[in-house]
């Protein structure tokens, strides 16, 4: 049992921050071995692009969404921008078309965004394709800063920074920008290393050539997509600083509900992505994916259920102090959780508490995302979380 527990505990720790604290070193002695890795400038030809915006009845942003697009900095002469708007059944396709500038792709029928997505690839011969949401908004050079990275051959895939704007006031959602924060270090590191393990729907891009079809039932079509280019060889890079700003969630109950439809999504990419659970081909990759993805997707939320549970009883069996400290310290911090979910009900800002809050939801979404994936229950169509007002 105690062997149990401490294989658990270790394997819980590796995940959450033992990963991290490796891949730092690993990056400071590839530093020593070979330098740090060259950004390609801003002072070169840079490549035909295609800007693809999928937005459905976003009526509200959409306007503003393409002030923002029609102020990024790019070659005039080699960008084209493309907004697709299906099933949509509000004013976006007709705000859309008051803007020459823009290609607008309707169809009434909706049949999720992965499809509406691989029915704009078809009119794209551009060399390099970037996608984002409609509800987020770039930086001006975010198109400049991508492209660049596409002078070295072996990239196949650029993925941009996502930015949680928060209000000044904290609040249960706190930790969704503590989570990308940490989350961004890890890619910058994870890039640097070789590869970032997937890329988010923010903002990201492919080469046009590397693009492959995914499923229409596939529920992370953005990291998919990008780890079937990974799959062929190719490094995906991370550009923090082309960034996508976006308002943090509603509340807590909204993210969940996001957190829900990610993790049911991660168990079926794992699943579909079997060739990266051998290392053979690409060893590093395999490191990344495992350690940063399938762990975290898969069997480490469960096994903070069994540390605890193991503790408890070791605690009762052994009086040996460490159990009893670890105990003590696994008891204080889901008693911070269980305080911040008691006071995002009342609605009393503690932001301290927010943290374990946010993590304790970030993990129950998993193992709830888990069993809605495999009761077949979640729809590869998104349903849009609820984000707060700018």
């Amino acid at each position: 049992m105690k062997i149990l527990f401490w294989l658990s505990l270790f394997i819980v720790f590796y995940t959450f921050l033992g990963y991290g604290i490796l891949l730092y070193f690993l990056v400071r002695i590839r530093r020593i071995l070979k330098g740090k890795r060259v950004l390609p400038g801003l002072d070169q030809d840079f490549p035909s692009l295609t800007l693809v915006v999928a937005a459905y009845n976003e009526e509200d942003l959409i306007v503003e969404k393409i002030q923002n697009t029609l102020s990024l900095n790019y070659p005039a002469d080699r960008l084209r921008l493309l907004f697709i708007t299906d099933g949509s059944n509000d004013k976006t396709p007709d705000l859309i078309a008051l803007y020459p500038q823009i290609k607008l792709m309707h169809s009434a029928a909706r049949n999720g965004k992965i499809h509406a997505i691989h029915r704009a690839m078809h009119e794209v011969d551009s060399e390099v394709v970037v996608f984002t949401d409609a509800n987020t908004f770039l930086n001006k050079d975010a198109l400049l800063l991508i492209a660049r990275h596409y002078a070295d051959p072996k990239v196949g895939a650029v993925s941009g920074e996502k930015r949680v704007m928060q209000d000044a006031v904290s609040d249960a959602t706190a930790g969704e920008g503590f989570y990308w924060k940490y989350e961004s270090t890890l890619k910058k590191w994870d890039s640097e290393l070789y590869s970032v393990v997937g890329a988010a729907g923010e903002l990201f891009s492919v080469r046009r050539s590397l693009y492959q079809q995914v499923e229409s039932d596939t529920i992370l079509d953005d990291f998919m997509i990008s780890m079937l280019i990974a799959q062929q060889g190719y490094r995906i890079i991370y550009e923090p600083d082309a960034y996508a700003s976006e308002l943090s969630s509603d509340n807590i109950k909204e993210e969940l509900k996001r957190k829900v439809r990610i993790a049911a999504g991660g168990i079926q990419s794992i699943l579909r992505l079997e060739k990266l659970f051998f290392p053979f081909s690409f060893p590093l990759l395999w490191f990344q994916y495992i350690s940063h993805r399938v762990l975290r997707w898969t069997i480490t939320p469960f096994l903070m259920i069994l540390v605890f549970i193991l503790n408890v009883l070791i605690c009762f069996q052994s009086g040996s102090v460490i159990y009893w400290l670890i105990m003590a310290g696994q008891v204080f911090f889901y008693g911070a959780a269980f305080a911040g979910w008691i006071l995002e009900k009342k609605k009393i800002k503690v932001k301290a508490l927010f943290v374990p809050y946010y993590f304790c939801v970030m993990n129950y979404a998993v193992i709830a995302g888990i069993q809605r994936y495999y009761r077949g229950s979640q729809s590869a169509a998104w349903e849009k979380a609820k984000r707060k007002t700018a």
